[in-house]
């Protein structure tokens, strides 16, 4: 029998950022999907400021960065919000295909050693105290024996059905089609987007040439599996938009619905949820692909820590208490931006008022900041103002010359980072649990999304996944040992 450390299930944008994760942290990693070959499909569209931020600080965003544009505008509900003056390194979406988000994980996780085995679909599995047995089908079945199961596999998940995990919600009243072509009389905008009787529909510029449009219907719905040809995607945009513009030679044509579910749990004893199979919604605001991304992130360096058997179990158990509110409120997001943009003289008053509420730097950041989710803050015992939050990349002068915080993070290693001559602790068990980091940085406030400027700190436990778990602006460290045993485990 096949052992290793964990199965992964879907080789999409979440599998392969949790495989190449586990990687870094030195954990085995079998990362099987059900179909024969990677499709090639487009899908999602774009990453924002707090995916970006993740890729950067695992060396990736600038692979991605030539491959994108930069829209300094998102939107909610179709009105625009403009992220220029967001307290990030990255204030803007970058308008980037899924397939190449797809191309440039697959090649991480390949230099760390993953491959992914197709035509492997998970036809079940049976756990224990000690692991999972999971049982492959395809052109090969097999078992592989893990220590624990991951399913990245998509809104009809086989790993949570199996698991008997419920995904309660709401079905889709409204349908979005949309389709990657090629214009022979474009828009003069990049992006272009209208109102119609029955719905809205937009153009938006992915790469030289070629477009992708979207339809949002209100007045139809079409069941799963329901095919939609080109030529009735063209009728559809047609009639709402008068005319074509010239579109030919499509790449991709697909339809999805509003319907919105989470799966009811995130883990069952050894296995877990992630990406899509634990919450799918209707893809307004870009929210979807980033939602993945960052649950591969916060599960992956907690799974590696329970592999190697460095944390309390309650690390595990955060995964679920951190990650589904903030899935919830995306579902409870992108509900309201469909409300939003339906038609009808109510829906336009609303759109009117909304509009202008949007227009205040208030309502546009609360707004703007949750769509991407640099707002978020996780529980911590800890009060400090930026304990929870996502630490900024500040500039750091170190005994090795001049860094970022997000290049300190490369390693996916927890950092104990002591600012501004704050002493280290004494005893060698901190050295063993964290990467102790000393350095320089100007008394300059630090500006934190959400909060705005706060004094720079003395010392910060920071996360693998970019976190603070910790910090303090007194010398004395009040507080880091209970946080290294919460967050590390207890020194041997």
């Amino acid at each position: 029998m096949e052992t290793t450390d964990v199965v992964i299930a879907g080789s999409g944008p979440t599998g392969l950022m949790l495989a190449s994760e586990l990687r870094l942290a030195g954990v085995r990693v079998a990362l099987v999907d059900g179909l024969p070959a990677r499709t090639g499909e487009s899908r999602a569209g774009g990453i924002h400021a707090r995916s970006m931020e993740i890729l950067d600080q695992r060396g990736l965003l600038d692979r991605l960065l030539p491959q994108g544009r930069r829209m300094q505008a998102g939107h909610f509900g179709g009105l625009p919000l403009d992220f220029s003056d967001f307290d990030t390194e990255h204030p803007y979406m970058l308008a980037i295909l899924q397939s190449v988000m797809e191309r440039e994980l697959q090649g991480r996780a390949t230099e760390l050693g993953v491959d992914t085995a197709w035509n492997s679909p998970v036809t079940g599995f049976s756990q224990d105290d000690s692991g999972v047995r999971v049982e492959l089908g395809g052109a090969h079945p097999r078992t592989v024996r893990a220590a624990y199961l991951v399913g990245c596999d998509g809104g009809r998940s086989s790993v949570r059905k199996l698991a008997g995990i419920g995904f309660p919600g709401t079905d889709a009243t409204a349908t979005g089609m949309l389709a990657d072509v090629e214009l022979a009389d474009p828009p003069a905008a990049p992006f272009f987007g209208r109102r119609g009787a029955a719905g809205d529909y937009s153009a938006i510029q992915f790469e030289p040439g070629w477009y992708r449009l979207i339809v949002q219907r209100h007045d139809l719905v079409l069941p799963r599996g329901t095919e939609l040809t080109f030529e009735d995607f063209r009728a559809h945009f047609t009639e709402l938009a008068g005319t074509d513009f010239g579109m030919h030679s499509p790449r991709w044509v697909t339809h999805y619905g509003d319907s919105a579910r989470q799966a009811e749990r995130y883990r069952t004893g050894r296995v877990f949820l992630a990406g899509d199979a634990a919450h799918i919604h209707y893809p307004a605001g870009g929210q979807g692909q980033n939602l993945g991304i960052q649950d591969a992130v916060n599960l992956g360096w907690k799974l590696a820590a329970a592999v190697h058997g460095t944390a309390p179990e309650s690390l595990l158990d955060t995964y679920e208490s951190e990650r589904h509110p903030i899935a919830a409120r995306v579902l409870h997001n992108t509900r309201a931006q469909t409300a939003l943009m339906r038609p009808g003289t109510h829906s336009d008053a609303l759109r009117d008022v909304m509009s202008e509420l949007i227009a205040t730097d208030p309502i546009r950041h609360r707004l703007g900041l949750e769509i991407t989710a640099l707002d978020i803050r996780y529980d911590t015992k800890c009060e400090h103002p930026l304990a929870g939050r996502r630490v900024p990349d500040a500039i750091l002068r170190t005994a090795t010359g001049t860094s970022r915080v997000y290049e300190l993070l490369r390693r996916a290693h927890p950092i104990l980072l002591l600012l501004n001559e704050t002493e280290a602790p004494a005893g060698p068990e901190w050295s063993a649990r964290v990467d102790i980091v000393t350095a320089h940085t100007p008394g300059t406030p630090w500006r934190v999304p959400g909060v705005g400027p706060i004094p720079v700190p003395a010392a910060i436990l920071i996360r693998p996944d970019g976190y603070a778990a910790w910090a303090t602006d007194e010398p004395g460290l009040p507080g880091l040992g209970e946080a290294l045993d919460d967050w590390s485990g207890a020194a041997a």
